[in-house]
């Protein structure tokens, strides 16, 4: 019997209409898949939904996998595979995989020799890159930083010492309810020429993206609410 597929199908970052930010040929494809591996239950069905999925959604077969989820209990996954079905892996938003649990049933997926289908979709960190006006030859996403103000504070640093050894963009991200004190400290800590882009709400029409000194920022941050607003932080030459 020949096996199925793992299909990674991205999802909207925040466009209202799926057909802004997606390939009609993804959502076909939605449509060879029975079983789906999620982060969020609920954003999974929703999404389904609205990108046109022909299939009861209650008859649906749905695994969860996010931040708590241990490789103890992915181990019948993807079984549905062996039996030459589809299964389709779905992100909270974005691209899945890409600072995303999904990769968890990936690798695995590439240790059994399963074939790993990734489909075109937005992605917020490549998104903020093309706008911000630095180097997209080398750059290097580093997630998460520390939110204790002094390990964050030689964290931003460290990454602007990459930036000026290394003419390394630097991009991470912070939980959105601190967005506006990341960038109060990366005005304040960075030299006062390194730039530093705020990308926010991609893909939504109150979109913003701007790329500044860190000297411009300590005056222009006061004119920008970032509170619970999905951002991407650049710094950059």
């Amino acid at each position: 019997m020949e096996r199925g597929r793992l299909i990674l199908f991205p999802v909207p970052i925040g466009a209202e209409e799926i057909g802004t930010s997606l390939p009609a040929a993804n959502l076909e494809l939605l449509a060879t898949c029975r079983t789906f591996i999620v982060e969020e239950l609920r954003t999974a069905r929703r999404f389904l939904k609205k990108a046109g999925y022909p299939f009861p959604i209650d008859d649906t077969v749905f695994f969860e996998l996010n931040e708590h989820t241990t490789h103890d209990e992915i181990g019948n996954y993807l079984d549905a595979i062996e039996r030459g079905e589809n299964i389709g892996l779905l992100s909270e938003a974005g691209l899945p995989c890409v600072a995303d649990p999904g990769a968890m049933i990936t690798k695995v997926a590439q240790r059994r020799g399963i074939e790993v289908v990734p489909l075109v979709g937005p992605s917020s960190l490549m998104l903020a890159l093309m706008a911000s006006g630095f180097n997209g030859q080398s750059f290097a996403f580093n997630g998460y930083l520390p939110v204790d103000k002094s390990r964050r504070a030689a964290a931003i640093k460290h990454l602007e010492e990459r930036l000026h050894r290394e003419h390394q963009t630097q991009l991470f991200i912070e939980a959105p309810y601190r967005n506006n004190q990341m960038l109060e400290a990366l005005s304040t800590v960075l030299q006062s020429n390194t730039m530093i882009c705020v990308a926010c709400d991609l893909t939504l029409p109150t979109q913003y993206i701007r790329s500044l000194t860190a000297a411009k920022w300590q005056k222009e941050r006061e004119k920008v609410n970032l509170h619970k607003r999905n951002t991407v932080f650049l710094i950059g030459e």
